[in-house]
């Protein structure tokens, strides 16, 4: 195949799996389905959370923190699920990434409150963050999986997503804290 060939190819199927991806949707995952709403509390419930508990006084650092978690998680999501390792099988819309409630809300709060209350009660945020991955990991997903929200394939694993959290929130605490050092060096 030749340049051109490949991406009418790739065009093409394209539109046969978002096609596929939608009608799914409105036969398993859309709003008349208890499932749907597990989804939107597990995407609102967070949030709401948050907005009682956030320290306001440090905003942009928690949320600069917790912002890095969604994003790295967000990307990590979307290549695990693209090669069907990792595959939340009810979602909000076939529009977004189906993993958006916990990639968006649930992991971010759950892994930017402990970031608060570490560094403000000066505990070690590494010891905490092991222990909520371990949640995320063996507990969560052990309930999604169970309920049938996700599936694991390809010798993907529990114990694949708690070294994920495990790294991604490691590597949000260490970015946030350069952050924060870079702006304790250049007062603007």
């Amino acid at each position: 195949m030749d340049y051109r060939e490949y991406w009418n190819n790739i065009y093409q199927q394209s539109e046969e799996l978002n096609s596929l991806i939608t009608s799914y949707w409105n036969q398993h995952s859309h709003i008349g389905t208890w499932q749907f709403w597990i989804v939107v509390f597990l995407l609102v419930a967070p949030l709401i959370l948050l907005l009682f508990t956030v320290d306001r006084s440090r905003m942009f650092e928690l949320f600069f923190f917790g912002y890095t978690v969604h994003i790295l998680w967000t990307y990590v999501d979307l290549a695990l699920e693209r090669y069907a390792y990792f595959v939340h099988t009810y979602f909000l819309t076939p529009v977004y990434p189906f993993a958006l409630n916990m990639t968006a809300s649930a992991l971010p709060v759950g892994f930017l409150l402990v970031y608060q209350y570490c560094t403000k009660n000066n505990k070690n945020f590494y010891l905490y963050t092991l222990i909520l991955s371990v949640v995320f990991a063996f507990g969560f997903t052990t309930v999604e999986e169970m309920a049938g929200l996700l599936e694991f394939r390809k010798g993907m694993n529990k114990l694949y997503i708690f070294l994920i959290d495990l790294a991604l929130a490691y590597t949000a605490y260490w970015f946030t804290r350069l952050i924060l050092k870079i702006k304790s060096n250049h007062s603007f």
